[in-house]
């Protein structure tokens, strides 16, 4: 029951996903007709890959080798998980059209400064979510080798290729 339970779970969590992309590419499309110039296009492929796979790689890991449910560490894994949902909507608030998937800006926007923004020492709190997410929800049903694998990747990927690009694009609102 747990395992159908967990699965549902992550299924919501992947139709979540697809809604942040409908709102995505309406925002994508806004910052391009205002002058919006994308960067980062070549790792982005990557990360949607990452992302699928997480999703897919837990429920794969908890179905394929039989991984418990353990109360006192699914319990508290679900409630970060959810809460790194709630997160994710502060910061899609927070950024309004500017938001999307993808490393688009446009020349003259202002620099947001609300939300999570506001705090000068929380660099990109998007990641830090994702970070956060990546591990809590594979461990609401003790899938650790996705947590580590989609961890490690996750820091590969965002320190060398995607914060990289968001710095250098971020440079031109300033």
């Amino acid at each position: 029951m747990a395992v159908i339970a967990y699965t549902l779970f992550v299924l919501a969590t992947g139709f979540e996903r697809l809604y942040e992309l409908v709102v995505s590419t309406k925002h994508a499309r806004i910052a391009f007709e205002r002058g919006g110039q994308e960067f980062g296009q070549r790792h982005f492929p990557w990360m949607v890959a990452l992302h699928t796979s997480l999703l897919v790689g837990a429920v794969a890991e908890v179905w394929l080798l039989d991984r418990p449910f353990i109360p006192w560490l699914g319990i508290p894994m679900l409630v970060i998980a959810v809460a790194c949902q709630v997160g994710r909507y502060w910061v899609i608030s927070a950024l309004g059209w500017q938001w999307n998937t993808r490393v688009i800006v446009v020349p003259g926007a202002p620099r947001v400064r609300t939300g999570p923004y506001r705090f000068d020492w929380l660099r990109h709190p998007n990641y830090w979510i994702v970070a956060v997410e990546g591990v809590a929800l594979p461990l609401v049903h003790s899938a650790w080798i996705t947590a580590i694998a989609f961890s490690a990747l996750n820091a590969i990927l965002l320190w060398g290729f995607r914060i990289p690009s968001e710095n250098r694009a971020l440079e031109r609102l300033t």
